[in-house]
């Protein structure tokens, strides 16, 4: 089976090429599968590159390589003066995208957007759970459910958001892919049909992009979407190649098989840097890479065990390793380049003597633990095999015995979850909006346990500063909360920070347009590629 999909995927990819003839074609090389196709249900950046970013638009967007905030479903809006209120005009005659399986009757309006959030808030409602173990994992975890209060239709093109308190970020936070807006005709079609899994299996939106065909773990298909209300795209047929192996997907951009590859292995950009067929874009990125111990299991309960587990990895032996040069060891769980960042931390030392003292001061003998390595490569890290292998080693030293685990990604994601994980996981993140709340609160804070808080780590202290922060509108405020915050995390280490990495992308000399995103995605509208 999996050598007739190969094939498959083989002649697929090779028809795909070939169209080209008579109309633009740009191929993809995507470093993993999507969970799905509903950006609602999901945190990984593959799987927003594969729906949100293509298929979907948003009420407001991020200016191209910005995280400036710039008009997308709604052409305007005001807030109250109290900061509770928030008032969206929609562009009119924005159309849904017209595929074989679904012809949308009518333009989107206000229904639409209600629906696309109301799903995310009501715990009772029909959508709720209408995939089997998957929650609105991002819209709890930034505490939507207990931040909106409603959001109404007031007419056909206005939808009033009305919030519990005021939230500064709230307006960057809608233009994040959870925030993407869905058809309510085409989930009430599929709801009556007793066919509701397939809004995450054949999505529609109104986005530049409109989806064709997924073949699992091999292609996916899209076309330029007729009627975007920005403008049809240069780019006819869009093509996402899958391929896991970072070699593979430089060999495929030097033969010409794709055109454009995230995540290159650190040892190969410099090649691909001379080959004058490419071009490579670069960028200091918007993301940390960590371990996250589950903090609800002994010994990772124990701030000290944390500590000097902390203390015997050598961080600057793994970022030189998988990233060779291109990155940085991290010590805060937000990277240098955004505001509020304490550089008055110290970070932890690696001391092999010290760790072991510590862990036999607080009565840690003969530990054994699991080290659970991401299967694909992310901006964040590259090779989390190789790091987990460097973190093996190190922790031999001090007498802890690691056994290095690893699942297929999305089983990995939803598992790394689970309060009982044992030992820790190889994680990170990209910032999906440019503000510390989006790390801080995001992936540490209270709400988020069992969630994106993958060290189902809660600590009072640290969760008043940042959900304080998060209410008041002064940015000299906020910036004094999360840098006492970020004091917090490090006496507590819950994670072992590894590192913030510049981003590659490589790509054909021939594509033009295509502008890296500090939020980490990939989007290809106003990209373009020479005949």
């Amino acid at each position: 089976m999996k050598k007739m999909s190969v094939l498959l995927a083989a002649t697929v990819l090779a028809s795909a090429m070939a169209s080209a003839a008579w109309s633009k074609t740009l191929v993809y090389c995507s470093e993993g599968s999507p969970e799905g196709f509903d950006p609602g249900i999901y945190t990984a950046g593959t799987t927003f590159d594969a729906s949100s970013r293509t298929v979907y638009s948003r009420l407001v967007e991020f200016q191209h390589g910005k995280t400036e905030i710039e008009p997308g479903l709604a052409e305007s809006w005001t807030v109250s003066d109290d900061g509770t209120v928030y008032t969206f005009k929609l562009r009119p005659g924005v159309k849904f995208q017209t595929t074989e399986f679904f012809t949308p009757s009518r333009d989107l309006n206000a229904d639409d957007v209600v629906f696309s959030f109301e799903r995310q808030l009501k715990a009772d409602g029909p959508w709720a759970k209408y995939v089997a173990g998957v929650s609105y994992e991002y819209a709890a975890g930034m505490g939507f459910p207990e931040l909106i209060k409603s959001v109404e239709k007031v007419d056909d093109l206005t939808v009033k958001f009305t919030l519990n308190h005021p939230e500064a970020p709230f307006l960057a936070d809608l233009a994040m892919d959870f925030a993407s807006v869905l058809s309510k005709e085409y989930a009430d079609k599929l709801q009556a049909d007793g066919k509701m899994e397939q809004m995450n299996q054949m999505p529609l939106g109104t986005g530049p992009y409109t989806f064709v065909a997924y073949q699992p773990d091999a292609v996916i298909r899209y076309k330029a979407n007729e009627t975007y209300f920005k403008g049809k795209e240069k780019i006819d047929d869009l093509v996402f190649a899958i391929t896991p192996d970072a070699s593979v997907r430089a060999q495929k951009l030097k033969a010409g098989e794709c055109h454009i590859m995230p995540y290159p292995n650190a040892a190969d950009i410099k090649d691909l840097q001379t080959d004058s067929n490419l071009k490579v874009l670069e960028q200091p990125g918007l993301n940390v890479s960590y371990l996250a111990y589950n903090t609800l299991q002994a010994p990772f309960d124990k701030a000290e065990v944390r500590q000097a587990l902390n203390m015997a990895i050598n961080k600057q032996a793994i970022v030189q390793a998988v990233f060779q040069g291109a990155g940085q060891v991290a010590k805060n769980p937000i990277p240098p380049t955004m505001w509020s960042y304490n550089d008055d931390i110290k970070d932890d030392v690696y001391n092999p003597d010290e760790a072991k003292k510590m862990l036999e001061k607080a009565g840690v003998k003969d530990l054994s633990m699991k080290i659970w390595a991401m299967p694909v490569s992310r901006p964040y890290m590259l090779n989390a095999r190789r790091a987990a292998e460097l973190m093996q080693a190190d922790l031999a030293k001090v007498g802890v015995k690691v056994d290095i685990v690893t699942h297929e990604w999305a089983e990995y994601l939803k598992l790394s979850k689970d309060k009982a994980r044992d030992g820790a996981a190889i994680l990170g993140w990209t910032g999906d909006n440019g503000d510390p709340d989006n790390f801080l609160d995001t992936l540490l804070g209270c709400e988020a346990v069992g969630g994106n808080n993958r060290a189902q780590w809660c600590n009072k202290e640290f969760d008043d500063l940042v959900k304080k922060a998060k209410k008041t509108a002064d940015v000299a405020e906020r910036t004094k909360l999360y840098e006492q915050a970020q004091v917090v995390f490090k006496k507590e280490a819950p994670w072992a920070t590894i590192d913030h990495s510049t981003e590659f992308v490589p790509m054909s000399a021939k594509v033009s347009g295509y502008v890296q995103d500090p939020v980490g995605v990939h989007r290809f509208d106003g990209v373009d590629i020479a005949e």
